[in-house]
């Protein structure tokens, strides 16, 4: 039966001075950002601030340097990406191409496809969409409908792919079509493919969400044609791609810092003259964060000495969502403060965009029942 691995460690002493440098770089940059805005750092979307970083060589950090990358370590790449989502920065714009899209590409795609992609994703310059899921699916991925059909040149592709997170800003999708049917086998004859979402017969709708944001997206694929230079991996093999690009997003920082903006706010409030009860609460908080971020360090570490940690992966994220979920709920407990979006102390609007945003921690990524499910099998449960 298999068995959780953490090993417990820390960030080595070289990445201490990378750390400054991150923290003097968003003091200049996000040094007028309020407690609201950092409150919304994955939404936040600035193609501006994107090149910036990629200036900075913050984008693609682990890629080779033949395609613009710059071949630091897994564990350098960390300490970036918490000092981003610990300050609140827009990362949204480069977010889903450094972490899903280009290393996607450097594993399965084809040469001309880095050249021509990754370089301009390490200067911050394209924005990647996730096209996997479908209405009526839900978390039964290998129920979809969408299909790629082969024509002279490349695919032609009828369907509908939702909850796309900023594909009306984005320039590519990477989406999973069915370009087989197979009874005996549902996960055979899925195929991924780069999309640009410019194409003829395509058309991006809004998803406007209970904050009344548009970041969520329908986009309806009607008869568009996608060449055949853009299958990423090979055809078929889909679900093995998913599998490995979901893998990508399930372990990082961003697992467990989603709501942190508010425990800081939290903390500020309490502070001159904190009660027993909060110092409690925040106590618990805090180690709860604390063991998260061991947690989370330590699939880092595997994943830079090259292991395929899945299973601890699925772990940090079922358990981070669950924390990042659980700030609010303790400091409406704790404060008995009403939420609020548009008005009230800073206290107030930080707890209301935080719960407002706090039910799709659970879902992106993956549910929290199929990452149980993972995990049971992991074990040898199921």
């Amino acid at each position: 039966m298999a068995t959780f691995h953490f090993d417990l460690g820390d960030l080595p002493p070289e990445t201490e001075s990378l750390r400054t440098e991150v923290r003097e770089f968003l003091q200049e940059e996000l040094g007028d950002f309020g407690p609201v805005r950092r409150a919304g750092s994955w939404g936040g979307f600035d193609r501006a601030f994107s090149k910036k970083v990629g200036a900075r060589g913050w984008i693609g950090m682990t890629w080779p340097k033949q395609y613009g990358g710059h071949e630091r370590s897994a564990l350098e790449r960390y300490v970036v990406l918490e000092e981003m989502l610990a300050a609140g920065a827009p990362v949204s714009a480069h977010w889903i191409a450094d972490r899903q899209s280009g290393p996607l590409l450097l594993r399965f795609g084809t040469e001309e496809q880095r050249q021509r992609f990754l370089s301009r994703i390490t200067r911050g310059e394209l924005t990647f969409a996730i096209g996997m899921s479908e209405p009526d699916s839900g978390s039964d991925l290998a129920s979809i409908r969408t299909r790629a059909a082969r024509v002279d040149g490349g695919y032609r592709v009828n369907g509908t792919k939702v909850w796309t997170s900023n594909a009306h800003r984005s320039d590519y999708m990477i989406a999973l079509f069915r370009t087989a049917t197979d009874p005996a086998n549902r996960h055979a004859g899925l195929t991924q493919f780069l999309v640009d979402l410019r194409s003829p017969g395509l058309t991006i709708r809004p998803i406007v969400d209970l904050t009344g944001e548009h970041h969520f997206n329908m986009v309806m694929l009607e008869d568009v044609f996608v060449p055949a230079d853009m299958l990423v991996g090979s055809e078929g093999s889909g679900w093995m791609q998913v599998s490995a690009e979901l893998a990508f997003e399930r372990s990082g920082p961003e697992r467990y810092l989603s709501s942190i903006a508010l425990l800081l706010e939290l903390i500020r409030e309490v502070a001159p003259e904190p009660s027993e009860r909060a110092a409690v609460a925040i106590g618990r908080l805090v180690a709860h964060l604390v063991t998260l971020r061991q947690m989370s360090i330590s699939v880092a570490g595997m994943l830079h000495a090259g292991q395929n940690p899945n299973l601890e992966a699925a772990v940090v994220k079922d358990l981070g969502t669950t924390f990042e979920q659980e700030i609010s709920e303790v400091v409406h407990g704790l404060l008995g403060l009403e939420p609020s979006v548009d008005h009230g102390t800073e206290l107030q609007q930080v707890l209301g965009s935080v719960m407002e945003r706090a039910p799709s921690f659970s879902l992106r990524g993956g549910t929290r029942e199929i990452l149980r499910g993972i995990i049971a099998r992991g074990l040898g449960l199921r």
